[in-house]
């Protein structure tokens, strides 16, 4: 039978030596406040982002998973807090807050007032503004777009993209406002879709607009198949969200915006 070891036996290393390195943000820590009911923007994510010394960082905030003009406004008192539990104490240097259409509703400048109110050194972006960010890097005026809204919701996108001096000439929906069947809607409809939407000669690109639809992975053979530039809320954030923290890789195999600067 086995002697269990004495006191005399014990020994308590304290203090041992110890080296800091810069961890797995040496180049950048991004912010990343996500949906409660979004099923998509960390995977896209993590298929995009694999840059050593780059990091992505997440909170969610509370949200209903159906879309309508006031349930995106109720994320409005949120999202501060939201943003501030993100690595407390420490800095960040971009904030991305991942909803389209919410940032439409609520406005763009007022997401940058409550992100910078919990977070005053970081850089901020959203969905729509990495939106117009790629359409001016791709040379894009006449806009394609591509939503999963309701007709309610879409009439605030359409406009919108045209008060930022774009236009958008074509403009198709699946017509749903259920953000757990959205997340569900396949590469291949989507793809269709887009086809539909680009093929059209007064359509310089394509827009995809909703963080949880999954389009990053397939953004190339659009375009190759179009012979136009593409865009969705994920794609186009995560490369703004890369670009405003001065990250400039060039990555290989989701589309032409992965090889432009902003």
């Amino acid at each position: 039978m086995q002697q269990k070891p004495s006191q005399q036996d014990f020994i308590n290393l304290t203090n041992l030596p110890y080296q800091v390195d810069s961890g797995i943000a040496e180049r950048a820590r991004i912010g990343l406040v996500v949906l409660a009911s979004d099923h998509s923007i960390e995977y896209e994510y993590k298929q995009v982002v694999n840059i050593p010394g780059v990091a992505i960082y997440q909170s969610r905030i509370p949200n209903s998973p159906t879309v309508t003009p006031e349930s995106l406004r109720a994320m409005e008192p949120y999202i501060t807090d939201r943003t501030d539990i993100i690595l407390p104490g420490v800095p960040l240097d971009v904030v991305a807050y991942g909803c389209t259409s919410a940032s439409i509703i609520i406005g763009e400048e007022r997401v940058f007032e409550l992100i910078h109110t919990a977070r005053p050194e970081a850089k901020a972006t959203t969905p729509i503004t990495a939106a117009f960010a790629a359409f001016r890097a791709t040379h894009c005026q006449r806009i394609g777009v591509l939503t999963p809204y309701s007709d309610e919701v879409n009439q605030f996108i359409k406009r919108y993209i045209e008060s930022k001096g774009f236009e958008v000439p074509v403009f198709g929906s699946f017509n749903q406002d259920d953000d757990n069947l959205v997340a569900r809607i396949s590469a291949e409809s989507m793809q269709d879709a887009a086809l539909e939407i680009g093929r059209h000669d007064n359509v310089d690109g394509v827009f995809v607009s909703c963080t949880s639809l999954r389009l990053a992975h397939c953004v190339a053979d659009i375009e190759t198949a179009l012979g136009k530039p593409v865009t969705s809320s994920n794609h186009a954030m995560i490369w703004h969200s890369l670009r405003l923290a001065n990250i400039n890789d060039k990555i290989a195999g989701f589309g032409k915006l992965f090889t432009l600067p902003t």
